[in-house]
């Protein structure tokens, strides 16, 4: 296990050290399981899944009630429906069948499953804390300069923040590679599909205590 430096900076918007900040030891404590994220991040993937694909069968496919042509004489091959797999239009055989694929995990372990990941983060240094990113203003030139600044350009990043205003939704949407999510909505996936996690100090605080109260 990776030793870890329990003592983080706390940056503004234009990158600058502003203070020293010390994290919580029951939240942060180096452990990552890699067996929990693995089986949590896959069923938030199937969960997303529609199961929506579905093709007809011979039953289900319009028409076909009349027998094409007569079983003798004709010198063709017998045939019962024209809608039969084998004859344009027909139906589908062995096709896709609107299924559910959704995945039940337990509430404590997603929330096991953050902490391992912002632990993982942590160790591989791409969580970054700063004092606050809200926007006065919906502009995205001012938030392009923020993720500038961060050193952050052209890195996929997450900014996590206690409330996401129209303002700082309105400024970010449009950068590619850039989201923007409320502390309360965190999850493990949201943190590993990022390469950077950037938080607030009051998001920080509204995570630790989601974290502390599994």
């Amino acid at each position: 296990m990776k030793k870890i430096d329990y003592t983080i900076d706390i940056l503004n918007i234009s990158g600058d050290k502003v203070a020293d900040f010390e994290l919580d030891k029951d939240v942060f404590d180096g452990s990552v399981n890699k067996e929990l994220l693995h089986q949590v991040i896959t069923s938030y993937l199937a969960n997303k899944r529609q199961g929506t694909a579905s093709t007809k069968t011979k039953g289900e496919v319009s028409g076909g009630g009349r027998k094409p042509w007569k079983q003798k004489g004709t010198g063709r091959a017998r045939v019962g429906s024209n809608r039969s797999p084998i004859w344009r239009g027909g139906g589908t055989v062995f096709g896709p069948r609107m299924r559910d694929y959704s995945v039940r995990i337990p509430k404590k372990m997603k929330i096991e499953a953050l902490k391992s990941s912002l632990n993982a983060k942590l160790l591989d240094q791409e969580l970054i804390l700063i004092e606050d990113f809200q926007m006065d203003e919906p502009k995205t030139s001012s938030f392009v300069k923020i993720v500038k600044d961060l050193k952050l350009d052209k890195l996929k990043t997450l900014f996590v923040s206690e409330n996401v205003s129209d303002n700082l939704y309105l400024s970010s949407r449009n950068i590619e590679g850039v989201f923007v999510k409320k502390s309360i909505n965190l999850n493990a996936y949201d943190v590993l599909n990022c390469k950077k996690i950037v938080l607030s100090k009051e998001a920080l605080s509204v995570v630790g205590e989601r974290i502390k109260k599994k």
